[in-house]
């Protein structure tokens, strides 16, 4: 088999280990067939979730979608919970980002941070790493990136007192911190990873990131096969910037997390092409690792499905649905790095649909598609 081949068949592979064991998918129902929630989002989230749908019917995966639809620019919460009973239902979803507008007033939550927190996923994963066929300033980029996805500055617990004094709290507990420093050191020994950095600011917030440093250094003390340092947030994101091959594996706080997410995405190309993923015990929602909307280019046919497409492959590798996955994981990379259709927010002229029949083709040229074959 050709060494490009071998690359991408393990790329961006599925981290679905958790502390108390691994997460158990949910059993295909109806003759085989997976029934998965999907979440539309805003933005550019529906017509690439169609592209995902698209792919998947044409693939012949054994998938069905129960599509839940969020609309964000309602105080009423009852579309989220609705969104949030069919995860619990199904087990799994695949969704858009779903905007969260700073306009609405602050009873208003961000139904993304609503559902994290509802099905305790508390581990947000992306793997961020140089991808052929893209140009960026650095090269040899392979971090995978852990995120405590429930508490710290998310925690929505805000109050004005005193006009023109604001106290926003961060919430740092022993108990998430410990399972989240668990959940990364595991996954490093599984991917063979030889080094964990822990992201804190305990230099200043002593109590609470000095909590979540402590944890991780209890936990580290169990894995005395894995390196583990710590590093200051603000000297992080320059080191990110001039030299990010020394990062192998990093675990951080939620806001933290969501900093150095983006920052990885932007140095491998752009939101466009890296998946994410949540995980809790029982649940497993996946989406594009950068949590925007894109709406300043929705319905224009010009968004990168590169991000979705993988993401919706880590969500069959979930389902061990690993042939699916590969196959379409190979097109994706097979478009990008020997076709070279790219589209524009990476320097190309492709269209969204001309990049997503690209990828059909390559699958097309595969072989014959059947359920029984895969």
């Amino acid at each position: 088999m050709p060494f490009f081949s071998l690359m991408i068949i393990f790329y961006f592979q599925p981290f679905s280990i958790i502390a108390q064991g691994r997460i158990i998918p949910p059993p295909a129902k109806y003759g085989g067939r997976h029934t998965v929630t999907l979440i539309p989002g805003d933005g550019i989230g529906p017509e690439l979730l169609n592209h995902v749908r698209e792919v998947f019917r044409f693939t012949c995966v054994p998938v069905d979608f129960e599509v839940v639809n969020v609309n964000s620019s309602l105080n009423s919460e009852d579309d989220i919970h609705n969104a949030i009973t069919a995860i619990r239902r199904n087990g799994v979803a695949l969704k858009g980002n779903i905007e969260t507008n700073h306009i609405m007033p602050p009873s208003h939550k961000s139904r993304n941070n609503l559902l994290r927190t509802s099905l305790d996923l508390y581990a947000n994963v992306m793997h961020c790493q140089s991808l052929p066929g893209v140009q960026t300033r650095h090269k040899n980029i392979d971090i995978i990136i852990i995120r405590e996805n429930t508490e710290g500055e998310y925690s929505s617990l805000e109050h004005e007192s005193v006009s023109g004094v604001v106290e926003s709290l961060k919430i740092i507990t022993r108990l998430n911190s410990l399972r989240i420093a668990d959940y990364a050191f595991r996954l490093a020994r599984e991917k063979g990873r030889r080094r964990v950095t822990a992201v804190h600011k305990a230099n200043i917030m002593k109590l609470g990131d000095g909590l979540f440093l402590q944890c991780c250094k209890e936990v580290a003390s169990g894995y005395p096969d894995i390196t583990f340092d710590s590093m200051i947030v603000d000297n992080t994101t320059m080191q990110l910037v001039s030299k990010p091959q020394q990062f192998d594996v990093m675990v951080m706080p939620n806001l933290y997390g969501n900093v150095v997410s983006n920052v990885c995405a932007g140095l491998v190309g752009g939101p466009g092409l890296v998946p994410g993923a949540n995980y809790g015990r029982d649940y497993a929602v996946f989406e594009t690792a950068t949590r925007n909307t894109g709406k300043s280019i929705a319905d224009r046919n010009i968004a990168n499905p590169t991000a979705m497409l993988l993401a919706s492959c880590l969500m069959l590798d979930h389902l061990k649905l690993h042939e699916y996955a590969t196959l379409i994981r190979n097109a994706i990379l097979t478009t990008m790095n020997e076709t070279r259709l790219h589209t524009a927010d990476i320097g190309g002229q492709g269209t969204t649909s001309e990049v997503v029949q690209s990828i059909m083709n390559i699958i097309q040229s595969s072989g014959p598609r059947t359920t029984a074959q895969y």
